[in-house]
């Protein structure tokens, strides 16, 4: 087993996103002088006894080392402290093994014979730019100088409990109660994740390949519309012409499909897509490609499914287009998040009292006392995107919600109405009707760019583009 292999590795170059993680990690070093900070990966999850699902790195590795995809389960990227309060990236990964070792035939979870080849650590050093040590080596690093009086050491919990286990050992003997020391932890949470508010040029680009994907995504199931609607589970064959496609030109979708035929549509994370797509009907689809780099896209479109919206249909969908263009309006540097979610609900709130729908006036409706019109748009209007679907989650309110748009931020903007089947409190014409409509946003000095504007937004626009896609 271990004789007769010719040497067909290839030959390993520096990423050219090893050129950003430098300042991003000198960004989170800044905040932290004096403290050794262990940021894991995370390790493969089983799905069922002895089969892993696909690997993804935990996003805050992925932003700080530029690594991705499947390359390194288990690694770790330390940042230890300097004198001059800076410090040292260190990754300790699991190496690859040589044909001369039993793991490469016989482990079946890490063995190259069962999973393919694992770089060198030689190749991921000249990949990312960071010096690379075996993982056996990280007990020891992690204890240097550490306990009563020493370094201290902050880690992300949740992204590998093994891990995590090693820097308690190492913190066994903090005099400081466990709520102070897991405070520590809070705070390098909330930190990496406010580091990716404003992405830099190479993420900026990662977010157009990733749309640019998506919107491929959407022409080719227009194309297979006539197929969902003959099939018993026209959802199913959407989501799997999506999904096929996001893995054909990424590494796959960015969170779970949203192919939602009629009633469907109303159920805000409708994956179960194992409903039956009637012409006469809307279609919501609300999927993302994941690029290689890990970046996604977020992108809503609601679709007649027989390439034309009726009357009713229209004036539900110009509702919430009108209300995204007000979203955008108030998407611009100096105003603050919570402010684009504000103009699309002013929208909202006076469509539906014109319709007679409101209970109260618009402007009741839109008061902290009142909120009637959240009955049909129940979620927020956007959310920061980037390397997760919902980035940035864990900033602090005051830089989320609160936070004042700049430059370089890219988030969505999806308002909505959702009509359930069942609902009593609106007329009959309108039950069963959803729409979203959800581009994705980037702030630039002057304004705002529609990332997603390749994909038609007006009703006429959509229908004329469902039509040359199916033509073609």
């Amino acid at each position: 087993m271990s004789e007769q292999w010719a040497d067909t590795r290839p030959t390993v170059r520096r990423d050219p996103v090893a050129d950003h993680t430098p300042a991003r990690r000198e960004k989170l070093s800044e905040l932290f002088p004096g403290e050794r900070l262990v940021l894991p990966a995370g390790g493969l999850v089983t799905r069922s006894n002895d089969t892993d699902y696909r690997f993804r790195p935990h996003s805050a590795f992925a932003h700080l080392t530029g690594l991705g995809v499947d390359r390194e389960p288990d690694a770790v990227l330390v940042l230890h402290p300097r004198e001059d309060g800076g410090h040292d990236p260190v990754l300790y990964v699991r190496p690859m093994a040589g044909r001369d070792t039993e793991e490469f035939f016989a482990d079946a979870r890490y063995g190259e014979f069962w999973v393919g080849a694992r770089p060198t650590l030689a190749d991921l050093a000249e990949l990312t730019g960071i010096p690379v040590e075996h993982l056996d080596h990280l007990a020891d690093a992690l204890a240097k100088d550490a306990g009563p009086g020493g370094v201290r050491v902050r880690v992300l919990r949740e992204a590998d409990g093994t891990v995590t286990a090693l820097v308690e050992r190492v913190r066994a003997d903090d005099e400081r109660s466990e709520a102070e020391i897991a405070a520590d932890d809070d705070a390098l949470a909330e930190a990496v994740s406010e580091l990716r508010l404003v992405k830099d040029a190479w993420e900026i680009e990662q977010m157009r390949i990733a749309v640019a994907a998506t919107v491929e995504g959407f022409e080719r199931v227009v194309r297979e519309l006539p197929r969902a609607v003959a099939h018993r589970r026209g959802e199913r064959v959407i989501e799997a012409v999506f999904d096929g496609h996001a893995r054909e030109e990424g590494n796959a979708v960015g969170y779970e499909t949203i192919a939602a035929s009629g009633d469907h549509a109303t159920t805000l994370h409708w994956i179960r897509n194992d409903g039956e797509v009637h012409a006469g009907e809307l279609l919501l689809l609300d999927a993302g490609v994941e690029a290689e780099s890990l970046y996604t896209a977020d992108v809503t479109r609601t679709l007649p499914i027989d390439g034309e919206y009726t009357e009713v249909q229209r004036r539900v969908y110009q509702a919430v287009l009108d209300a995204a263009d007000a979203a955008f309006a108030a998407a611009v540097p100096g105003a603050r998040f919570r402010d684009v979610h504000a103009a699309a609900m002013e929208v909202i709130a006076a469509r539906l009292e014109e319709w007679g729908l409101l209970p109260v006036s618009a402007e009741e409706a839109l008061s902290p006392e009142g909120q009637q019109h959240r009955r049909w748009m129940v979620h927020g209007t956007s959310h920061h995107l980037g390397l997760d679907v919902h980035d940035c989650a864990q900033a602090k309110r005051e830089l989320y919600l609160d936070g004042v748009l700049e430059p370089g931020m890219v988030f969505t903007i999806e308002p909505g109405l959702y009509f359930k089947a069942d609902d009593l409190a609106v007329p009959e014409e309108y039950r069963g009707i959803g729409v979203r409509i959800e581009d994705d946003v980037l702030i630039t000095a002057d304004g705002n760019e529609n990332l997603s504007a390749a994909l038609p937004r007006r009703p006429e626009d959509v229908e004329a583009w469902m039509k040359d896609v199916q033509a073609s």
